[in-house]
């Protein structure tokens, strides 16, 4: 690699580090893994009569134990936005918020629920001074994302924030296939072509 594109990068980290020293990043809620797939479990047997309590159970056992497993493969270290500085500028594998999401969102799909469905959103696409963030969303079968809980593993590191969509208030969700769509028809692109893509 080129000493001068190997430098600025550790140019651009290190003022991203500075500046990201100067930010809080929120609290992780004081909670065991126990407590926290126990209240979930519930929240997600909640979301429909038609949901399955053991699946719900077993969901979110994943959902909580599983973003542990991930914080060790990604390396995790240092706030989220630190660790995204790390991993674009090569010093880390993965972390970014969409790893996350297709991580966690691929482990759960293994599990083939047949009363839950398992969906992906991207909040603040084109929101101006608001980062683009990915996520997991579990719905009842057949339930839009609106009625769905946030298995959002990326804004505490890999312990697990969740909660209903609608009052995520940090992060407006919509349907990853949905801005996907958007995205390409701004780029110029064939909007039908995000249905196959995605």
């Amino acid at each position: 690699m080129n000493p001068l594109t190997t430098l600025r990068k550790l140019a651009c980290v290190l003022l991203f580090l500075m500046a990201a020293a100067c930010t809080l990043t929120p609290p992780v809620p004081d909670q065991s893994d126990a407590e926290k797939i126990t209240e979930l479990g519930r929240a997600i047997a909640a979301l429909d009569p038609s949901v399955d309590p053991a699946e719900a159970r077993r969901a979110a056992r994943l959902a909580v134990e599983y973003p542990r497993q991930l914080a060790i493969e990604y390396e995790i270290e240092d706030s989220p936005l630190t660790h995204n500085s790390k991993v674009n500028a090569g010093l880390k594998p993965r972390g970014l918020c969409w790893h996350w999401s297709r991580d966690l969102g691929a482990r759960l799909e293994r599990e083939r629920f047949s009363t839950l469905d398992i969906r992906y959103a991207i909040a603040n696409y084109k929101v101006a001074f608001r980062i683009e963030h990915s996520s997991v969303i579990i719905t009842a079968r057949g339930d839009p994302i609106e009625k769905g809980l946030v298995l959002d593993p990326w804004r505490y590191g890999g312990a697990l924030y969740w909660g209903p969509v609608p009052e995520d208030a940090a992060y407006p969700w919509r349907p990853r296939a949905e801005v996907m769509a958007e995205r390409r028809e701004d780029e110029g692109l064939d909007p039908l072509q995000a249905t196959h893509a995605d």
